[in-house]
């Protein structure tokens, strides 16, 4: 017997078209949104009370870290300093990360939707089998 789509009888017109919807809605969704940040050496990272920790001290650590893993590469305070100091920079550029739609009409955006969110609704359909409950 012919399987098609999720192994199912049936279903692969809708899986196809719905994986074609998604992709051009995702595309033209993912095309609209314009990424930008304000990361700078000044630029606050963290807030513990009052005190403010900005990229530029999250790297005093991690140059003392790096030096003490080269004079002692089992120095484990030095492991510890490098570790965090990248753990700290790479969540502080991405909480300095902004994402925004750029200007378009009603119209694009419901067509995006339509396609990205239509597109989901054809593909797990076509993964269903025909005339069961999914």
């Amino acid at each position: 017997m012919y399987r098609g789509a999720g192994g199912n009888g049936g279903g692969e017109g809708s899986f196809f078209l719905g994986l074609v919807m998604m992709i051009a809605g995702g595309y033209l969704l993912l095309r609209s949104i314009h990424v930008d940040h304000y990361l700078s050496m000044g630029a606050g990272l963290f807030h513990i009370g009052n005190f403010q920790i900005t990229n530029g001290m999250v790297l005093i650590p991690f140059i003392f870290g790096v030096g003490m893993i080269f004079y002692n590469s089992k120095n484990y305070l030095g492991w510890v300093l490098f570790g965090a100091s990248v753990i700290m920079l790479f969540f502080g550029i991405i909480a300095s990360i902004n994402f925004s739609l750029q200007g378009m009409s009603a119209f694009d955006l419901i067509t995006m939707l339509i396609l990205f969110i239509g597109g989901i609704g054809l593909f797990l359909r076509g993964l269903k089998p025909r005339g069961g409950r999914f």
